[in-house]
């Protein structure tokens, strides 16, 4: 507007009907809030410690601290500050069965279905470790991460003897045909305990879609980019974030709320504290 005017030496009026724009828009000044300095810096600073994080979950946490700012004013300051949004999971497709209908075991309540899951990765030096991912599929909280140059399957049974104490037996626990799950000391002893196994397809691993979700959250704000020197530091390092996630971590599928507070209140009778009321059958198939 200013360069045609210049060039042409013609008043604002006749070059906003010239290019069909109203006038209101070349006068109109954005007022700038007086919190928005502040309210850039926290955001800034969250983007910073928690550099996977995106704008939704950003203003969960500016939410609870105090802050009640739209998510279109976060969005704004995000792409302002030239701040990166994490990419989004490629979608799944559903697990179709050969008669054509689609079944799925669902949880539906605290220690309904436990999954489990082998991640790796390498110390500085190249030598490989493994992490054992155990989580409750209903309240999304992460029950165990063990840490092991070698991961067999007693230690399998001790993580889950410990954990079957502190938290009681699931019904069901999920997890792929890996030896350490699938050998028979452990299906035996699962039995024993009454705790029922799923097994997913072979080579089908978004069947176990909760542990796999979890294990690229862990992947893409830790591991990728954590150097670790120790077996040790690994172990004391990946506990800190699992806490992180359990407690202060908002997640999406939960009302941008932590798993670990949600996993800890009471149930009502046929009730999530999630939303509506359910009405789960406790039954070896669940239908969507």
């Amino acid at each position: 507007m200013a360069h045609v005017r210049t060039v042409l030496h013609v008043p604002e009026r006749r070059v906003c009907r010239l290019l069909e724009q109203p006038r209101a828009t070349q006068r109109y000044r954005p007022s700038i809030a007086s919190d928005e300095e502040p309210l850039k810096a926290a955001i800034i600073h969250f983007a910073s410690e928690y550099g996977r994080y995106g704008y939704r979950r950003i203003q969960a946490l500016l939410e609870r601290e105090g802050w009640l700012v739209n998510h279109k004013r976060i969005e704004r300051i995000w792409r302002q500050e030239g701040l990166k949004v994490p990419q989004k999971q490629p979608k799944r497709s559903r697990l179709w069965l050969n008669d054509g209908s689609c079944v799925r075991l669902r949880p539906c309540w605290p220690n309904h279905v436990w999954s489990y899951d082998f991640v790796m990765d390498r110390t500085h030096e190249g030598r490989a470790f493994r992490i054992l991912v155990v989580i409750d599929e209903f309240t999304r909280e992460c029950l165990a991460l063990e840490v092991s140059r070698q991961l067999r399957s007693d230690d399998v049974l001790h993580c889950l003897a410990r954990l079957f104490v502190e938290k009681g037996t699931p019904d069901y626990i999920r997890s792929d045909n890996g030896s350490e799950f699938a050998a028979h000391a452990v299906r035996d002893w699962l039995g024993k305990v009454g705790v029922k196994t799923l097994f997913i397809e072979p080579g089908s691993p978004w069947e176990n879609g909760y542990c796999e979700s979890f294990n690229g959250k862990m992947r893409d704000e830790k591991l990728n980019g954590e150097l670790f020197y120790t077996l040790r530091e690994a172990q004391v390092v990946l506990e800190m974030w699992r806490q992180e996630y359990n407690t202060f971590r908002p997640h999406s599928s939960l009302g941008q709320r932590p798993p670990a507070p949600v996993a800890t209140l009471p149930l009502g009778a046929g009730c999530s504290p999630w939303g509506p009321p359910l009405a789960p059958s406790r039954e070896h198939g669940l239908t969507q």
